[in-house]
């Protein structure tokens, strides 16, 4: 098996995913995506007609996202249409990180040498959920099997069965933001942040625009649970609330405490990342300089139900293939999906926080589902050339019961 290097990753800002006040609302998630692969080649000085194929992660694939994103947003960047092509995939919240790790798998195997592997979402254009269906894809059948309920619940389920308190969680939030405000005053994420330009070719956003810094455990002690209402609500067809459905999975719990807020989970926002992958012939031939290599990646699968676990079994996969422990990790990334999630991986595999999301996270910055992984993975890259240290990992929830992780060496 070959080596992957890494030459070079870029993300967009992060816009407020919400077209009254999102500077990237006005511009169309295919615009996003190609001015991502345009910095890429920029930066690089590739030949377009070099890349075998661009592999992007998308979850509401539907309107102004349908039609093969990947494609369409090489077709947007302005290139020749008979360079790259195209495939777009949806792996829930681990599609931009599926999408680098498929870039790496093709080169690994011999197979390509060069593939740009990203995500996209532009969440307030195509709002999550979109796509319709729902997790079961409204099959009563798998329903009666798995009695799926909303991730919110799911996170909250977690929460309750670790013993999470509300002001656990918000000590978590408030960490976050502290960190990201400290990361955006030293200029840590500029390196591979790249303008987003209109139609009309001005900027629209240079800087991420969803941290709410300055709160503390106190002040986010007084917004409402968010997923309270949800979880007593009975879907048509159903005579259990949502909480009861997951007790019904769950029944050593007495009931689920509801204490996600709209400040201990995610942000909604919209992105674009894109990760330059290249064999190591190739890159050496074309004088392009790596900067990292991808030693190892793993999913994994848990219940379904409580479906946010399995980061814990993606990573400890992930550190079997590439033969390390949690020790051998200078840096990680846990998406913050909901608070609880990466303060369970913490708890699971004995992580020091000092070393996990340093510069804050998804309760900060936003999560913009399809193209998330792909900027976490750029994220710990430059923070470990910050810091002079070497070996990163990357891990995220998914929805359904799956987890994803990257583990990524600096060259």
């Amino acid at each position: 098996m070959g080596d992957a290097w890494i030459i070079d990753a870029v993300r967009t800002p992060r816009g407020k995913g919400k077209k009254e006040t999102g500077s990237l609302s006005g511009v169309h998630p295919q615009q996003l995506l190609g001015q991502a692969l345009n910095a890429l080649k920029d930066r690089n000085g590739f030949d377009p007609a070099d890349v075998e194929d661009v592999v992007a992660g998308c979850v509401s694939a539907v309107g102004e996202q349908a039609a093969c994103i990947a494609r369409n947003g090489v077709l947007a960047a302005g290139w020749d249409p008979r360079t790259a092509s195209g495939v777009t995939l949806n792996r829930f919240c681990g599609s931009g990180q599926q999408a680098v790790n498929f870039a790496a798998m093709g080169v690994m195997a011999g197979q390509q040498d060069l593939v740009i592997g990203g995500g996209v979402e532009s969440m307030s254009r195509v709002p999550m959920g979109a796509a319709g269906g729902g997790l079961d894809g409204n099959d009563p059948q798998l329903a009666a099997l798995h009695p799926l309920v909303p991730q919110g619940i799911s996170a909250d389920l977690i929460a309750t069965i670790e013993g999470f308190s509300r002001e656990d969680l918000d000590g978590f939030a408030a960490e976050s933001q502290a960190r990201c405000e400290i990361a955006q005053k030293d200029g840590r994420f500029d390196g591979s942040l790249i303008p987003v330009r209109d139609a009309d070719g001005n900027v629209a956003l240079d800087r991420d625009e969803h941290p709410r810094p300055g709160g503390t455990v106190e002040s986010l002690g007084n917004l409402k649970p968010s997923f309270e209402g949800m979880g007593a609500y009975v879907q048509k067809g159903e005579t259990r609330t949502m909480d009861e459905k997951a007790r019904s999975v769950y029944p050593q719990i007495a009931g689920i405490e509801h204490v996600h807020t709209a400040a201990n989970s995610s942000g909604i926002v919209d992105g674009a990342a894109a990760v330059l992958v290249a064999a190591p012939d190739y890159a050496k031939a074309h004088d392009l300089k790596p900067r990292a290599r991808i030693i190892a990646t793993a999913t994994a699968a848990d219940e379904p139900v409580i479906m946010l676990t399995a980061p814990t079994p993606a990573t400890e996969r992930c550190l079997k293939k590439a033969g390390m422990e949690v020790g051998d990790i200078d840096l990680f990334e846990i998406n913050e999906a909901f608070a609880a999630i990466p303060m369970k991986v913490m708890r699971d595999l004995d992580m020091d926080h000092a070393k996990v999301n340093v510069n804050g996270g998804a309760i900060a910055l936003g999560h913009p589902l399809g193209a998330t992984g792909a900027m976490l993975i750029g994220t710990v890259l430059d923070e470990l050339e910050r810091q002079d240290k070497t070996v990163g990992l990357i891990t995220m929830c998914i929805g359904g019961g799956m987890g994803i992780a990257t583990i990524i060496e600096r060259v």
